[in-house]
């Protein structure tokens, strides 16, 4: 059997050089085919990463007959579109946080993949690191009690320019989209669904939130707060507490190189958790196994949760008033 999976990438910025290099650790993965929206881009691209195919638009990558999965890293606002092209064109799909602008543009590309039985996920790679499965495992085992609480921080100050990604509504900006997804995905991950949030947002001259704080009541019951900004440089730390103990995800908590769990007596103990490559490995393995199983999703980030974390992230903005042209 053929274990081997042609891998292309869908735009080539920062988070696509990562993904690429990624590739380069993972166990049966080729990098087979870039795509730009122009030449030059591509063959910069593919010269880097020494891909073969080099193609010179979006569209030319849908019909690319030696693909079968596509790592789309384009800006939030084209996730949806592209999804959909890359479904349409016969290929799985990996698709960048967060999926797209909003809860409707993700149900329909969650719709075309389930009409055509094609694997799509959200790539949240920080859930299958080692480190957010051993913390997940330490939750459920009850180590720490009842988990009735926990907190999560993501900042960094980033150079202000109405133009750029970050800063562009035209483009999903803002840091609730941008890193604010990391304390959100990652406390339903731990604590489970969402049943209720509440926020609180500075909001930048261009509309998009600058820094957002939030409060996440979590259907069994525990509570979590999340903050994220592109002002501050924040510890980007994530503990959990229960009545037995406390686990903390050491920074940067996304991709702990160590967690840290506190007994209820003060007694602490570290816990290496190293991961493959540059972290982006453990999720590509996962895209792999279940695109040669004939999987359309994966269990650690099913099409149902993506669905609600992006309806949760619509009503944060609906709160804090932030609004995109794709609303």
């Amino acid at each position: 059997m053929n274990d081997t999976v042609r891998w292309g990438i869908l735009g080539t910025g920062r988070i696509a050089r990562d993904f690429a290099n990624g590739l380069r650790a993972t166990p049966g993965a080729v990098l087979a085919a870039v795509a730009s929206r122009s030449q030059d881009g591509a063959d910069a691209f593919g010269s880097e990463f020494d891909i073969p195919l080099r193609l010179p638009s979006y569209e030319a990558l849908a019909d690319c007959a030696d693909v079968d999965l596509v790592y789309i890293a384009t800006p939030h606002s084209l996730h949806a579109e592209n999804a959909l092209a890359m479904l349409d064109g016969g290929k799985g799909a990996l698709c960048e946080k967060p999926f797209a602008l909003n809860r409707a543009q993700s149900e329909r590309v969650v719709a075309r993949a389930r009409e055509r039985k094609l694997f799509l996920m959200e790539a949240m790679w920080s859930r299958f690191l080692p480190g957010l499965l051993e913390a997940r495992r330490i939750v459920a085992s009850g180590e720490l009690g009842t988990v009735t609480q926990a907190h999560a921080d993501f900042g960094f100050a980033a150079a202000y320019d109405p133009e750029a990604r970050l800063f562009n509504p035209q483009l999903g900006g803002g840091a609730l989209l941008d890193v604010g997804i990391y304390p959100l995905s990652l406390a339903a991950f731990l604590l489970g669904p969402v049943a209720a949030v509440q926020a609180q947002s500075e909001l930048g001259p261009t509309g998009v939130d600058l820094q957002t704080v939030f409060t996440l009541h979590h259907a069994d019951g525990a509570l979590s707060t999340g903050a994220c900004s592109l002002k501050a440089r924040t510890p980007g730390l994530m503990t959990l507490s229960g009545d037995r103990g406390r686990l903390r995800l050491d920074a940067p908590f996304h991709r702990p190189p160590t967690l840290t769990l506190t007994d209820a007596d003060g007694n602490s103990r570290t816990i290496d958790t190293p991961y493959l490559g540059n972290g982006y490995v453990h999720e590509a393995i996962e895209a792999q196994r279940c695109w040669l199983a004939g999987d359309i999703e994966s269990p650690l980030m099913p099409h149902a949760q993506t669905l609600a974390l992006m309806g949760v992230l619509d009503e944060i903005r609906r709160q804090v008033g932030v609004r995109y042209p794709g609303d």
